[in-house]
């Protein structure tokens, strides 16, 4: 084996783990941007509930 291949190999190894934690970050902000979309969704339906919920009471007292 020469040097060639021994940092050919090296080489590969830490391209290997730079994508690997390149990919774990990558999916750790997909992942919170998601949350981050399905909490705004749930916000807004409650909100809208609560406040028909809340419009409605209102209107029925004098």
């Amino acid at each position: 084996m020469n040097k060639g291949t021994i940092w050919t190999i090296l080489g590969v190894i830490v391209a290997i783990l730079i994508a690997w934690f390149l990919v774990n970050i990558l999916f750790s902000v997909l992942a919170f941007v998601f949350k981050l979309a399905v909490v705004a969704v749930v916000a807004v339906i409650v909100f809208f509930v609560l406040r028909a919920v809340f419009t409605r009471d209102g209107s029925e007292r004098p």
